[in-house]
């Protein structure tokens, strides 16, 4: 793996942990952590020796306090188009990840920090954490998919107030409105955080690559298209030995040993 300048990139027993590393910025997202992130995507995504990613902050104050605005302030429409496709690309890269991806949220996640998190599988976060799109501050609007992706995690009218408000919410907000999963203390965050990745890497990889690709996916066809693919993916692993695995040993009252 690479040394990075805004990243810090290490790997524990097949779990990837990312931390983005620009403590004085706290740890804003600018065009140089972006494609760094980009390229730290495309290397996981054919190692097969990575079966879960974890993206957190280094740091206790920041996981991503958005885009970074002393870059962004003098942009042209060229430029300002070409940081939020980057974005986009970026983000969307983590969703066509075959591994899951775990956002760890340890302090403010703003902008493009919650467009981040959002864009992984599932979050935990810190006590500390806060979120919010405040890009209406700016005369802005969010720009790496927050006025989509928002509006798939949390109810509609949550999703236009913290939009149009732009105000800043606790993780408990975040997590009553189901956008995170569990609230931790901080010093306990990334060790629960690592407890559900090994819990992950026990299961068949392969069968988890696709249900998270089945359930991405689906959200862009109607109900009856998205459940015919999901027979068609039932139905095809039974071709691979990893069905031929699991079913054998809950037959046999044993672990499963899948192969990588």
């Amino acid at each position: 793996m690479s040394t990075y300048q805004n990243l810090l990139v290490e790997d524990q027993e097949g779990i990837r942990i990312v931390r983005f590393n620009r403590p004085k910025a706290l740890n804003a997202l600018n065009e140089t952590t972006l494609k760094e992130l980009k390229e730290v995507l495309a290397n996981t995504k054919g190692d097969t020796s990575i079966d879960v990613v974890i993206l957190t902050g280094a740091g206790d104050r920041a996981f991503v306090a958005g885009a970074d605005i002393s870059q962004m302030s003098d942009f042209s429409l060229e430029q300002a188009t070409a940081f939020a496709q980057l974005g986009h690309d970026t983000f969307a890269a983590i969703e066509s990840l075959s591994q899951p991806v775990i956002a760890a949220v340890n302090g403010f996640a703003l902008g493009g920090g919650t467009e981040l998190a959002i864009s992984c599988d599932f979050i935990y976060a810190s006590t500390k954490a806060k979120f919010g799109q405040p890009e209406v501050n700016l005369g802005l609007i969010p720009g790496f998919g927050g006025t989509q992706r928002l509006m798939r995690k949390i109810p509609a009218g949550a999703a236009r107030e913290w939009v149009m408000t732009g105000k800043l919410y606790p993780a408990a907000e975040a997590h009553r409105l189901g956008l995170v999963n569990e609230v931790f203390p901080p010093e306990e965050l990334l060790e629960a955080t690592l407890k559900t990745a090994k819990l992950i890497q026990q299961k068949s990889h392969i069968a988890v690559g696709i249900a998270k690709e089945l359930m991405i996916q689906g959200m862009d066809f109607p109900l009856k298209e998205a459940c015919a693919k999901e027979v068609k993916a039932f139905a095809e692993l039974f071709t691979t030995d990893h069905a031929k695995e699991g079913t054998s040993a809950f037959l046999e009252k044993r672990a499963p040993n899948f192969s990588k």
